[in-house]
């Protein structure tokens, strides 16, 4: 018989008998203005959310927040102000260099600033190694608490996703903070 039968064998003498999953009521935390709350925690997270104006261009408000971004990638159709076509690289290693990765976020979580992204493009590599990461999202998608956004994600069979709220941080290192760590140095949201 083989190591891994013998434990197989070990476990089912030791299982215990199975029971149905409790029911839990959970009074989740809301918000009078959900977007208000996104857009403050975002900021208290280190990150930022702003509202687009009507009317106001998404392609000059990123240009005016991001002026020194030289090499700018998104495959998201409506940003013209992109450099490449993150889409295009084989290689995640090719996308070492960008300076402004664009986005788009599927939901936002006011209760603490992060928003899910599932996976729009080839190489997921791109959410983490850009400096600096802009999510567009549509302000009508801010749910108020995590149990929501699981609720809203639940069965949509996306494959891949993450939820990112602020800049990369870690204060393991000496008990000194370092922003980008393991990801970008910033993150905007722009609020659609």
């Amino acid at each position: 018989m083989s190591l891994k039968n013998d434990i197989i064998d070990s476990v089912r003498r030791h299982a215990q008998a199975e029971c149905d999953m409790p029911e839990i009521s959970l009074e989740a935390v809301k918000y009078a203005d959900p977007v208000s709350e996104f857009v403050e925690i975002s900021r208290f997270v280190g990150g930022d959310a702003i509202i687009l104006k009507d009317g106001e261009n998404i392609n000059t408000l990123i240009r005016t927040l991001y002026p020194e971004a030289v090499t700018v990638a998104s495959n998201m159709p409506e940003i013209s102000i992109s450099t490449c076509n993150p889409d295009a690289a084989d290689d995640p290693h090719n996308l070492n260099g960008i300076d402004l990765a664009i986005v788009k976020g599927e939901i936002g979580v006011a209760e603490n600033g992060c928003v899910w992204i599932p996976q729009n493009v080839k190489l997921k590599a791109l959410y983490f190694i850009a400096e600096n990461l802009v999510i567009i999202l549509d302000r009508n998608r801010i749910v108020n608490n995590m149990h929501e956004a699981y609720e809203y994600i639940a069965g949509t069979g996306y494959g891949f996703g993450v939820f990112i709220s602020g800049p990369s941080k870690t204060a393991d290192i000496e008990q000194a903070l370092v922003i980008g760590a393991h990801g970008a140095k910033s993150v905007t949201v722009i609020l659609s």
